[in-house]
C-alpha cells in the first residue's frame, strides 16, 4: 500500500511555471520513493498552481507549464478557467473514476528516457529474461512489458484475480528486478520502478489490452504515465507491445484496462519518433489544511 504526495514550488526550469516533485510514500515501512512520476497526481498540479497564486489565470483556458523534477521532463497542462478562475465542473468522464469534471489536457513534451536517459535503455526493442521475451522501455515511466500469454494468462483477468496469483507475482518480481539492473536502475527491490505492463490483444475495439502492476499489485484501472509508455511501445516495431497491438490507426492509441479504456494522442516528428503524447484527465479539490514542519527538518 502507498500514499502519494505532490510537492509544488516556483519553477527552477526556464521553460516552466512551476516545479512538481512526486513522492510515493509507503504506509508500511519508512520508505519514500521519488524515482517515478505520477500522471494522476499531475492532473491536480495545474489547478493547485493557479489557486496557490503561482500562475496567473487567463480568461477561458490557462496553460500551466510544469517541470517534473523526478523525470526532468516538461508537461503542459491546459486548465479550464472561465472568468479567470479554476472550474472543476464539467462533462469529461474518465473510466475508473466516479462522476465527471472539467477536462484537463496533459501534454508530455520530452518524456523519453526520463529516468534512464534513453527510450530503450538497453538499446534493444526486445530481449529475454528467464526465458521470456520482454521490452524494457522508458517513456514517462520506466517499464518492463511482457505478453500475458507468456505467463499462461489471457490478459483480460480482473485485477483481483491477478493479485491472488501469488506464484505469478513472485516470478514477475524476479524478472522485474533483473530488468531494473539491465535498465541501469540498480537494485530495484525497494523501488516502485520499473513498473510492469502485462499485455494482450484488444477485445473491445481498442489498440491493446494492458494490466499495469505498481509493481506488486495490479492497478484497478491504469496509470497515466504507464499508459503513455505502453502507447509509445505499441507503435514501435520490434517491441512486445507492437506485436500485440492493433496496427491502425497510428493515433490515438486506446488502451483497454480493468475499468475501461484510456486514450493517448500521439504526435510524431518527421523521423517517426514521438514528438508529444497527450491525455485528458480530471481533478477536484477535496480539502485543505496546514502542517507545521520543524526547522531542523530543512537543515537535514
Amino acid at each position: 500500500m502507498t500514499s502519494k504526495v505532490a510537492i509544488i514550488s516556483k519553477a527552477t526550469h526556464p521553460d516552466a511555471d512551476v516545479d512538481y516533485l512526486f513522492a510515493q510514500v509507503s504506509i508500511e515501512a519508512a520508505i519514500v520513493d521519488t524515482s517515478p512520476n505520477c500522471g494522476n497526481m499531475l492532473s491536480g498540479v495545474g489547478p493547485f498552481a493557479i489557486e496557490a497564486g503561482l500562475v496567473a489565470p487567463q480568461v477561458g483556458e490557462t496553460t500551466v507549464r510544469i517541470y517534473n523534477r523526478n523525470t526532468r521532463s516538461l508537461i503542459d497542462a491546459i486548465i479550464q478557467t472561465p472568468n479567470g478562475r479554476v472550474t472543476y465542473d464539467g462533462s469529461a468522464a474518465i473510466d475508473g473514476v466516479a462522476g465527471t469534471g472539467a477536462p484537463i489536457k496533459l501534454s508530455f513534451l520530452d518524456a523519453k528516457g526520463g529516468k534512464t536517459g534513453k527510450l530503450l535503455p538497453t538499446g534493444q526493442t526486445r530481449e529475454v529474461i528467464q526465458g521470456l521475451p520482454v521490452t524494457l522501455i522508458d517513456y514517462a515511466m520506466p517499464m518492463m512489458l511482457v505478453a500475458a500469454l507468456d505467463f499462461d494468462l489471457r490478459g483480460d483477468e480482473t485485477a483481483e484475480e491477478l493479485d491472488e496469483n501469488t506464484a505469478m507475482l513472485a516470478r514477475m518480481e524476479e524478472i522485474r528486478r533483473e530488468a531494473g539492473h539491465r535498465m541501469g536502475l540498480g537494485d530495484v527491490s525497494k523501488l516502485v520502478i520499473p513498473k510492469v505492463g502485462l499485455l494482450s490483444p484488444p477485445r473491445h475495439g481498442g489498440t491493446i489490452t494492458s494490466r499495469y502492476f505498481v509493481p506488486h499489485r495490479c492497478h484497478r484501472s491504469h496509470a497515466v504515465t504507464g499508459a503513455l509508455c505502453v502507447a509509445v511501445a505499441s507503435r514501435l516495431p520490434g517491441t512486445v507491445a507492437y506485436d500485440l497491438a492493433q496496427a491502425e490507426p497510428v493515433s490515438p492509441v486506446t488502451i483497454e484496462h480493468p475499468s475501461g479504456r484510456i486514450q493517448i494522442d500521439l504526435t510524431f516528428k518527421a523521423d517517426g519518433s514521438v514528438d508529444r503524447a497527450s491525455v485528458i484527465r480530471t481533478a477536484r479539490r477535496i480539502f485543505e489544511g496546514s502542517v507545521i514542519v520543524g526547522a531542523d527538518a530543512f537543515a537535514s
